[in-house]
């Protein structure tokens, strides 16, 4: 009667745990909304970036690419450890 019982209870405890996992599974409109979110942290450092660099570069006499340049690559490096840590805190 024993053995029973611990089946018995191990399989509730399983059936439990399936229900818990099947009501927590994300919808397609749930991860639809995490990869626009993980685009928009990517993207907007980079164009922050790019924006500020050519208005430094503009105000600097003759022809300069240099800020620009430096900004969008702080940019790519400041968006991709900001989906780094939004992954990782999933």
């Amino acid at each position: 009667m024993t053995e029973r019982k611990k089946l018995s209870k191990d399989i509730e405890r399983r059936v439990k745990r399936m229900k818990k996992a099947e009501k927590e599974r994300p919808t397609i409109l749930a991860q639809t909304i995490f990869l626009g979110t993980l685009g928009l942290i990517f993207v907007l450092p980079v164009v922050a970036g790019a924006y500020l660099g050519r208005w430094i570069d503009s105000g600097l006499e003759g022809y300069s690419m240099r800020w620009t340049l430096s900004l969008l690559f702080l940019g790519v490096i400041v968006g991709a450890v900001n989906v780094y840590l939004l992954v990782r805190e999933r």
